[in-house]
């Protein structure tokens, strides 16, 4: 599972998500991609059962990338604690996901087989996503932050 080797703080405040992404709105390595339509925290685990969602359906023929990274450390105090006396210790991580974020690309593979399996890919993930193209990644931009028109 993906985690940092190392972080600067080892427990942090949980924040809020708003707004759209202004970061890693566009398709950079792959023809097709999963865009996030709403905020949510992504865990280490969702992620990598995505990952190997994409991996067995195209048969390790295409390639896959991975557009987040959970850095977040997640705590959670110990079951039968009472409460009080501090935070508790680092259980997991996520990765902060805001809509119009491209959280996984897929290339060298035919338009329907990367669809499919990018579908079966969004399964894995606890919000909504749609599936986008190289043609399409122009508009989500738009869509999701400030466009040059804007400025």
């Amino acid at each position: 599972m993906l985690s940092p080797k190392r972080t600067k703080y080892r427990k942090v405040q949980k924040g809020r998500i708003k707004g759209n992404a202004s970061r890693g709105t566009k398709l950079v390595n792959g023809d097709f991609g999963i865009v996030a339509t709403e905020p949510a925290w992504i865990t280490a685990n969702q992620i990598e059962s995505a990952r190997v969602t994409l991996s067995r359906y195209t048969k390790k023929v295409g390639k896959v990338y991975i557009c987040i990274f959970p850095d977040k450390p997640i705590t959670k105090k110990p079951a039968g604690t009472r409460m009080g006396s501090g935070k508790g210790n680092p259980e997991y991580f996520v990765a902060v996901v805001k809509p119009g974020r491209v959280m996984f690309e897929i290339s060298g593979l035919s338009e329907d087989i990367s669809k499919e399996a990018l579908r079966k890919a969004i399964q894995k993930l606890p919000i909504k996503c749609k599936i986008i193209g190289k043609e399409l990644s122009e508009e989500v931009a738009v869509e999701g932050g400030v466009s040059d028109n804007e400025i």
